[in-house]
């Protein structure tokens, strides 16, 4: 991972206008209010490793760490994030609550994100792992938005 090429990454979305209507971009996706990109893929684990997991549990801690290096190097500009985990949000949205999108999708596959108030911004900045399932790849993202995290 180009540490160099996330943090640029970021403060384009920091700096970018959010579309009106939501759609793919060469990073991710954005829409009302929010861009999501996808700052590193893996492969594809389908079939992979010796069958008891343990190649998606590497792929996930590795990216978790990538997550982690990341974070520290916003937290040098904004400080120390704050954890949220997405877990109760999912449950609020499967129980029928209307909750802000980013926060909504994510919570369906991302468990808990690094997050910061981009201050000359005014946007929210998260970091997470998305897990969608144990075949499909890890993704870490980088997200901003203008949504108050639930």
């Amino acid at each position: 991972m180009d540490i160099a090429t996330c943090l640029n990454l970021i403060d384009v979305l920091c700096a970018r206008e959010f579309p009106a209507a939501r759609g793919r971009t060469e990073h991710g996706e954005s829409g009302p209010g929010y861009h999501i990109a996808a700052l590193r893929t893996s492969g594809d684990l389908l079939g992979g490793g010796d069958g008891d997991g343990s190649e998606r549990e590497e792929t996930e801690a590795q990216y978790e760490a990538d997550r982690d290096g990341l974070a520290e190097r916003l937290g040098e500009r904004w400080g120390q994030p704050q954890h949220l985990s997405l877990y109760s949000v999912f449950d609020r949205t499967v129980a029928g609550e209307d909750i802000a999108e980013p926060w909504a999708g994510l919570s369906g596959h991302v468990p808990d994100v690094q997050l910061w108030r981009a201050p000359r911004a005014d946007r929210w900045v998260a970091l997470g792992v998305s897990r969608w399932d144990r075949e499909l790849p890890c993704q870490l993202l980088g997200i901003v938005t203008e949504a108050d995290p639930p």
